[in-house]
Formats: structure tokens, sequence, C-alpha cells
């Protein structure tokens, strides 16, 4: 087995994307899991559930750092384990929510106990108030929240500057918090 600590993050990501020898991703990882336990372990806090979380992230990296471009991997897989966090506890508490980083703003209940018809008025609303969104807004707001791109990826994707996705994103959550809530008082 080779020892490959004397690598840089990038050499090792490299590597791996060279010829998909998982003991490069997996070196490369290890040197920043107890980064990702500590951002788990920050939203779950539950010891348990985040080292379970950081093995799932790991699997998730094998497909992911093919498909994107990374410059700085701490910062990339920070935001990975973000959103890792934030979508698992998104789907625990049965709920879409749209959120900033420690805030919930906004939230449809989906709640068992709610009827069906309730559940599919809230999303029918939710989706006529995403139509609403001017074109900027609507396009930064479904590739953050529905595709979780974060604020880079839908930068490239889209062409605008990061500076306008952030306001974007912010104006859009707060025209849909106002158009959800008006549709609700309807």
């Amino acid at each position: 087995m080779r020892k490959l600590t004397n690598h840089t993050d990038e050499e090792l990501l490299q590597a791996y994307l060279g010829n998909n020898d998982l003991q490069y991703l997996g070196d490369l990882y290890q040197r920043h899991s107890e980064m990702v336990y500590y951002v788990c372990l920050r939203y779950f806090k539950e010891t348990e559930r985040s080292k379970d979380a950081v093995m799932q992230i790991f699997e998730e990296l094998i497909l992911k750092v093919k498909k994107q471009t990374i410059q700085d991997f701490p910062r990339w897989l920070y935001v990975v384990s973000k959103n890792h966090c934030l979508m698992a506890l998104r789907s625990k508490k049965g709920k879409v929510e749209i959120i900033s980083d420690n805030f919930v703003e906004f939230t449809v209940n989906l709640h068992q106990e709610e009827n069906d018809a309730e559940k599919e008025l809230q999303l029918q609303n939710l989706e006529k108030c995403i139509e609403h969104l001017v074109a900027q807004q609507k396009t930064s707001v479904q590739l953050f929240f529905l595709e979780q791109k974060c604020y880079q990826e839908v930068a490239e994707l889209t062409g605008y500057s990061l500076k306008d996705v952030k306001s974007y994103i912010q104006n859009g959550k707060r025209n849909l918090k106002n158009c959800m809530e008006r549709r609700g008082d309807e």
C-alpha cells in the first residue's frame, strides 16, 4: 500500500480523477474527515448520526468530484457536507424548506397528520409562486434549493455574477414567502 501523505489535495484529487483509484480519494477525504464530522455534528447534534453521515458523504464524493471543477477541496467539501446535512434534516422533518444558513425562513408543512388535499394545495401554491418570480430569481432559487447547487455553481450555470446570484436568491426567498402568505390568506 502506497503512502500518499506528502501529496497536496490537488495532486490527490487529480490522481483519483486520472485513474479512479479510490485510495487517492480516500487519503484526500481522510485529511478532511474531522471537519466533515464537526459540520455534521453541528447540524445533527448526534455523534452516531454524524459518523454515519461522514461515511455517506464519502460515498457521494466518488461521483460528485467527477462532475464538478473543484478549486479549493476543503471549502467545496464543507459545502457538500452542509448540503448533505440540510437535505437529511429536511427529509426527516417531512417538510420542504427554503432556508438560509442558520434560520428557517419559509416552510411548507408536509406532516403526515395533514390531509393530502391540503398538502397538494400547499405544493401547488408554492409552484405558482415560483412561477411568478422574475426569471433570474426563479432560475437561481430552483438551482439553489431544488437542485442543491451552491452559490458558485449557480453562478457558473447561469452566467450571473456571484453577487447577483446571492441577491436573486435572497429576493426570491422574500418574494416566495410573501406570495405564500398572500395565498394562505385567500
